[in-house]
């Protein structure tokens, strides 16, 4: 069992974008468009959550032509329990349509 940790509301948004697919592999570029994160504030994020094994990074199996390959990232079991967890008892975050509450946990409504 992942222990209880307060996750930042840019956290929360990253973690909410995942749980739209919790088996799903989403790469930066979708993550950052889903929650109006910068790059220089989403990879920490995931790096750390990765770090607590709550996310896990893999790299695109190909190479697509005229792009390089990109890391992919999905929630771990734990990691969709305590997004749920932190999603279900922070404040504000249960009433709102999906899209709206992880832009408005982005700060940028």
């Amino acid at each position: 069992m992942t222990p209880r940790v307060r996750f930042s509301p840019q956290t929360l948004a990253v973690l909410q974008a995942l749980l739209t697919d919790p088996s799903g592999w989403r790469h930066g570029y979708d993550l950052a468009r889903d929650t109006t994160l910068k790059s220089g504030t989403l990879y920490p994020i995931l790096l750390r959550l990765a770090d607590r094994n709550l996310v896990e990074a893999r790299w695109e199996d190909e190479q697509p032509a005229g792009r390089p390959r990109r890391h992919l990232y999905r929630l771990t079991s734990d990691g969709a329990a305590a997004a749920t967890a932190a999603l279900a008892s922070a404040p504000g975050t249960s009433a709102a349509p999906r899209g709206a509450t992880v832009r408005r946990l982005a700060g940028n409504s």
